[in-house]
């Protein structure tokens, strides 16, 4: 079955944050594994239930359930009535049990080109589409997890201007914890390797990320300084 959307993981044992989850089935249990049962996709916390939630797809459209979990679904800040479909759209943002688990939601390439008019993209170089939340080099769909999709934006958004390794934290990892001074507590290493992956997306696209050491990165085109 082909996937029509995909989860991004922010916050959930045993998944490594960026990891994308791919939904191929008309329903995807999200829950606790246990001896009995183990959900289609599980999540090692004690707060939530065996069965929490589920994904469904009815009449082309993507809804999410609470299954009458004990400690609450929600979704972009709304909370989710027991056993009521939720309509799900791109870059909505599931919260299990208060923030135990985060997830955001979105639908793959495949699926977002049935519903939108079609695009005339750009033999060469890079298009970023935002509602569509995709990114293209030379015609190509790149995929990218949720943190790449995120540095890709904050960058873009200041080309040929210095972005301050704090503001990129800040845009990358809102989940995260802040330390003093309101930045999130993200590591040396965890951003260069985020940072490098990206690097290797971008390195046919007309653009590179420059570092600036102990400030920030630079996103310019290729050959402008």
């Amino acid at each position: 079955m082909e996937p029509f959307a995909c989860l991004y993981v922010e916050k959930g044992e045993p998944y490594q944050p960026g990891a994308c989850l791919f939904l191929e089935a008309d329903e995807t249990v999200i829950g606790r594994p246990a001896q009995q049962a183990v959900p289609d996709i599980p999540f090692a916390n004690a707060y939530i239930s065996r069965r929490h939630a589920a994904i469904r797809r009815e009449g082309g459209r993507v809804l999410l359930y609470d299954l009458g979990s004990k400690h609450g679904t929600e979704v972009s800040g709304e909370i989710v009535a027991p056993f009521t479909p939720f309509p799900l759209r791109t870059s909505d943002v599931i919260r299990l049990a208060g923030g135990m688990i985060v997830l955001r939601f979105s639908h793959t390439f495949a699926d977002q080109t049935l519903e939108l008019e079609p695009l005339t993209l750009p033999a060469e170089g890079l298009r970023i589409d935002r509602d569509r939340r995709l990114c293209y080099v030379n015609g190509e769909p790149i995929p990218m997890s949720d943190k790449e999709w995120r540095l890709l934006v904050t960058l873009q958004e200041r080309e040929e201007a210095l972005v301050s390794l704090e503001a990129i934290k800040r845009a990358v990892w809102p989940e995260r914890a802040v330390e003093e001074g309101g930045v999130p507590d993200v590591g040396t290493d965890e951003l260069s390797s985020l940072v490098y992956r990206l690097r290797k997306k971008m390195q046919d696209s007309g653009y590179q990320i420059q570092t600036i050491r102990g400030q920030g990165f630079l996103f310019e085109r290729t050959g402008s300084r």
